[in-house]
């Protein structure tokens, strides 16, 4: 007996997510219906003009926020930016340069450093773990 094999498919604010969009700037259709594999992939190899306007202008999630001002989610919520912001705001942020993004990059920055330098610590362990003992 073959076993009938339903389409994989997701809510909208995961597909969003997927799709690095905010939800409630997507079309009603999308937000209101359900998305297949086979559909979150047609979106991202040929993405439509909607896709392509939210990606370019916004308003942006908070992840997508945070990385084009290259601070972290927590910073941006410890300066009180909760709401999506369009690539516009985020350009007049850079120009602007607040002192808590000044400062929350710089958190950013120490961050990546120390998790180079305990990957690169990680790396040396497991290396002299593989050399052989006499």
């Amino acid at each position: 007996m073959k076993s009938h094999q339903t389409p994989q498919t997701m809510k909208p604010a995961t597909a969003a997510k997927k799709l690095g969009v905010y939800l409630p700037a997507t079309p009603a259709e999308f937000q209101e219906g359900v998305v297949s594999r086979a559909e979150l992939n047609a979106l991202q190899t040929e993405p439509p003009q909607w896709l392509r306007e939210l990606r370019n202008d916004g308003p942006h999630p908070r992840p997508v926020v945070a990385a084009k001002l290259g601070v972290s989610i927590a910073g941006l919520a410890r300066a009180g930016v909760t709401e999506a912001l369009t690539t516009e705001q985020i350009e007049a942020l850079k120009q602007e340069r607040p002192e808590w993004l000044e400062k929350e990059r710089a958190t950013q920055a120490e961050v990546r450093k120390e998790t180079a330098r305990l990957k690169k610590r990680d790396a040396e362990r497991a290396a002299q773990d593989d050399e052989p003992r006499p």
